[in-house]
């Protein structure tokens, strides 16, 4: 018997139970599928749980295109004849083209895209189509549909984080002069620019675009072949597979190539980090909005009103990325959960890796496209931002920075001697710049007028000028920078 004609002697531990064999076609096409090794089928609760077909059915056009790759090996390295290569690859391309047009009938007896995909083909091109599952298991199968798919989902929240990027940017080169106060423990701490603010987000989502960069990595290393657990007899050519999939090399460890789904959780973990620093921008973003700041308004594409109160102009964009963080952190911990306790190499418990991570590339997307739209429609309120500067004395510690420069003060005394002066100025209902410099020499007589040029809010923000710092000629370099490096 030549290798071509041992198209039933693939390797492969679907280990899943026979679908139900009651007459219908579906369910006799999946009994020939199991071989002779179950005589009755499942029962109504393992019909229910055991198919993934209502999930895994968008893997199709990777499961079809690692297919057509397998079956080009199979062709290359004589395991497979070129007549019925051929005819597999004809047939899968048609399967995919029914497939997208719509007209493919899905069924749950088949459990999963791959037997779906392969029972269509047995229709489509008749004995064959048995061949093309020679050397592969669906548990290398899944393997590398799965690592395609998230390759493509790491490449498109990429595109969408740097489309993130080019707004806040954008916002920060016509914000470099729009002074506001700057927050810690949200209160007023000093005086910074809206276009410092936001680039220290550019920031966040750049480090998000390096953990995915980097998960990506990681996992463009190709599991076919590696078939059930233990790789296979017959001579096949990973690297050659490996290589027209796009992949960087072969998995080294057939063990390990249908065990591992840390590509998954390094993309969940990476999405999560991700979908935190969204909840953050956002939560300023709808603290902004609110009347007590009244920094920025919101476009009429991003806001909804209310049902019975008129006025409202609410931020429901923004809450809905912010609240759309915990699906996403709940995604890795419940693939986290799955794989905590499996021995190697596969367990049906591996099935449930989908959905959370569908769903959290999903939700992903969609908060990255709502939250590029909020940025590049916000419009900035100059003159609340200025005049927000005018509370909590924001520009205390310029005067004890003043205080050690100039008389050459040590910090810490400067630090008291501006405590006490932040005191006279409360009790008098007025801003540090409002107190009389009689009052002031009275706390210090080192205090001279010169004082003045540092108390107001412009020039406190423009002498920030280390690196990294809010001064607007600071701002406007690093925008530029940024433009560079991450666009």
């Amino acid at each position: 018997m030549t290798q071509a004609d041992q198209h039933n002697a693939g390797n492969g531990d679907d280990t899943a139970s026979q679908p139900a064999s009651h007459g219908d076609p579906a369910s006799q096409a999946a009994n020939t599928m199991w071989g002779g090794r179950f005589a009755g089928g499942p029962s109504e609760a393992m019909a229910a749980i055991n198919p993934s077909i209502g999930f895994d059915r968008r893997l199709y056009a990777e499961d079809i295109q690692a297919s057509r790759a397998h079956c080009r090996m199979l062709i290359e390295r004589g395991i497979v004849s070129r007549t019925d290569g051929q005819a597999i690859l004809d047939g899968l391309e048609t399967v995919k083209r029914e497939i997208e047009q719509g007209s493919f009938s899905f069924k749950s007896a088949l459990e999963d895209i791959h037997m779906n995909v392969e029972s269509r083909l047995k229709e489509l091109i008749g004995e064959p189509a048995g061949r093309l599952h020679t050397a592969r298991s669906r548990n290398d199968q899944v393997a590398t549909d799965l690592r395609l798919w998230t390759r493509a989902a790491v490449d498109r929240l990429d595109g969408q984080l740097r489309a993130v990027q080019r707004a806040l940017i954008e916002q920060a080169e016509s914000g470099a002069d729009l002074v506001m106060p700057g927050y810690t423990h949200l209160q007023a701490a000093q005086p910074v620019t809206l276009g410092h603010h936001m680039l220290a987000y550019v920031e966040m989502f750049g480090r998000d675009r390096g953990r995915l960069a980097d998960a990506r990595k990681r996992l463009n290393e190709c599991p076919l072949g590696a078939a059930a657990l233990a790789g296979t007899s017959f001579p096949i050519d990973r690297e050659m597979t490996a290589r027209e999939l796009g992949f960087d090399r072969p998995t080294a460890n057939s063990m390990d190539s249908v065990a591992d789904r840390d590509f998954a959780l390094e993309v969940l973990a990476a999405g999560s980090t991700l979908a935190m620093h969204l909840s953050r921008l956002c939560e300023e973003l709808i603290l902004w909005c609110n009347e007590g700041f009244a920094f920025v308004e919101l476009s009429d594409a991003f806001t909804t009103g209310s049902s019975i109160m008129p006025q409202k102009k609410n931020p429901d964009g923004a809450e809905l990325v912010r609240a759309k963080s915990g699906r996403v952190i709940g995604s890795l911990i419940t693939l986290f959960t799955v794989m905590k306790g499996l021995p190697l190499t596969y367990g049906k418990d591996m099935q449930e890796d989908k959905e959370p991570l569908f769903d959290a590339c999903d939700t992903l997307e969609l908060c990255l496209a709502c939250t590029a739209g909020m940025i590049q429609d916000m419009q900035p309120n100059a003159a609340n931002l200025r005049a927000a500067t005018q509370k909590g004395f924001i520009t205390a510690t310029d005067l004890a920075d003043w205080l050690v420069r100039v008389p050459g003060m040590p910090f810490r005394d400067a630090h008291h001697v501006v405590g006490r002066l932040v005191k006279l100025a409360e009790d008098a209902g007025c801003d540090l710049p409002d107190l009389p410099l009689g009052e002031m020499q009275a706390v210090d007589p080192r205090i001279t007028e010169d004082v003045f040029e540092v108390l107001t809010v412009d020039k406190a923000a423009a002498s920030r000028t280390s690196r990294g710092g809010t001064a607007p000629d600071n701002v406007r370099a690093a925008a530029t920078a940024a433009r560079e490096h991450f666009l």
